[in-house]
């Protein structure tokens, strides 16, 4: 069925990690049988490059990255495509968000991330998706060229930011629930969809040679791009309606499961 398949995308957090962050037992195991066929492999993720790149130690040279949700593409250290934002709309972002009470930023740029908070449940949580973190008194004096801002709400983005920081910026941004707790903000037409647009035009691949995996909202673009989608048994329901295929949850190893049936048997 899917003999055809040039390059794979997988989500992180909820599709190809477990809830306990970890990536499955036969991952490498897998991503070796990919490599010796020539299929890309892609980590498409919220997260940070550097974290990715950390999580992937090992094979960090033979894989793809798509980070920061497609606003930052990484392969063998290198730049392949990236979509800032300019620095007085990221100021105006920062402001408006600042009015939105128990709500801690992440300013995301190239070089590293920043944030203003010393809340050790927010850091804790900040830290699991960006490695390269400085804490900055004043996120208004950051000099980098800035890809995202990040917004951390406990209580739930979908439901306390989002309906404020959308009909402020959708028109001009991409403003995207990316987990339970986490909201994002780029240039408008940043998404890890037209990241692999980018990587089709670069690798030249197809959409039909193109398989990919998501759990939550941030992962819409990406499972249009590419005719393989998947959605996981523990995806938001959108996804699970949007996506052809459903695999296996991320705590049954679902994506494993998937490439070794479809693409490795």
């Amino acid at each position: 069925m899917t003999s055809s398949i040039k390059f794979i995308a997988t989500d992180m957090d909820g599709t190809l990690l477990n809830d306990d962050k970890a990536l499955p037992a036969d991952f490498y195991a897998v991503f070796n049988q990919l490599d010796a066929k020539n299929i890309l492999f892609a980590a498409a993720s919220g997260r940070q490059y550097q974290s990715l790149a950390n999580t992937f130690e090992p094979i960090k040279d033979k894989m793809l990255f798509i980070a920061e949700n497609g606003t930052l593409v990484m392969h063998q250290g290198k730049e392949l495509y990236s979509s800032t934002i300019p620095t007085p709309e990221i100021h105006a972002i920062i402001n408006s968000i600042k009015t939105i009470e128990n709500t801690f930023i992440v300013l995301c740029g190239k070089n590293s991330a920043y944030t203003e908070t010393i809340d050790k449940h927010a850091l804790e949580e900040i830290k699991k998706y960006y490695h390269n973190l400085e804490f900055v008194n004043d996120l208004l004096a950051v000099d980098d060229e800035f890809i995202k801002i990040a917004v951390l709400n406990f209580n739930g983005t979908e439901a306390l930011v989002y309906p404020i920081i959308s009909p402020l910026y959708s028109q001009t941004h991409q403003v995207v629930i990316s987990a339970k707790v986490w909201l994002d903000v780029m240039h408008k037409t940043a998404s890890k969809g037209t990241a692999i647009k980018e990587l089709q035009r670069i690798f030249n691949f197809t959409f039909e040679e193109s398989m990919s995996f998501g759990d939550f909202l941030n992962d819409v673009e990406m499972l249009k791009e590419t005719y393989f989608s998947y959605a996981m048994g523990n995806a938001h329901p959108e996804i699970k309606q949007l996506a052809r295929f459903h695999a296996p949850s991320n705590n049954d190893q679902g994506v494993m499961t998937v490439i070794k049936e479809k693409v490795l048997n």
